[in-house]
């Protein structure tokens, strides 16, 4: 039993989890829309940001909207055993988006679905990330830092919500997120990452 959660249930819901979280809507649409392999250009990413740099953006926005949903609709099937089996299947989908099977457990950084779990878990999580998301990137015009800067306040708001299992969860899915950004942190550090909206 996990927190009174059965073994059985617990496993079904981070192997749904994480089957969910590994569809690479980004490689998948890039195909759908003529454009081939998007881990090809850019960064090399399979997320909505190197998405856009196509140029197409429908097919960057289905790639954000894939890679939200894929992180909030296995938590809203887990939600039926309860809040542990809904975070339970939150950290499935969000491993199989980072390390996806099928690409050689090479995924993306996992802001998107993040957000996604955060839809499933409790809405106010992704208020938070939403309005500290936004504030980062309008005084700083850096989307990495935005999400650093959104992924510390979200454990934070969930534990003085209180929802102690969402706050746990969050905090492991930060430092994930935080590790996946280590380039872009070496890069702010350095004072060459590029901005929003930046050309070039």
């Amino acid at each position: 039993m996990i927190a009174g959660l059965d073994w059985t249930v617990a496993l079904l819901a981070i192997l749904g989890g994480y089957l969910s979280g590994s569809i690479p809507f980004g490689l998948v649409f890039g195909r759908l829309f003529g454009l081939g392999d998007i881990r090809k250009i850019g960064s090399g990413n399979i997320g909505a940001t190197n998405a856009l740099r196509t140029g197409n953006k429908p097919m960057a926005a289905l790639t954000l909207l894939g890679d939200v949903l894929k992180g909030t609709i296995p938590i809203l099937i887990a939600w039926n055993w309860g809040p542990v089996a809904a975070c339970i299947a939150g950290l499935g989908a969000f491993l199989g988006h980072l390390f996806p099977v099928w690409l050689g457990f090479k995924g993306g950084k996992g802001v998107a679905t993040y957000l996604g779990i955060l839809l499933g878990l409790a809405p106010i999580g992704a208020l938070v990330f939403a309005l500290l998301w936004l504030g980062t990137a309008f005084l700083f015009r850096f989307s990495s830092l935005a999400a650093l800067v959104a992924t510390v306040g979200v454990p934070i708001a969930y534990a003085l919500w209180p929802f102690p299992e969402a706050a746990i969860l969050t905090a492991i899915l930060s430092v994930l997120v935080w590790w996946k950004h280590a380039a872009n942190i070496r890069r702010l550090l350095a004072g060459t990452e590029g901005r929003i909206g930046a050309k070039g």
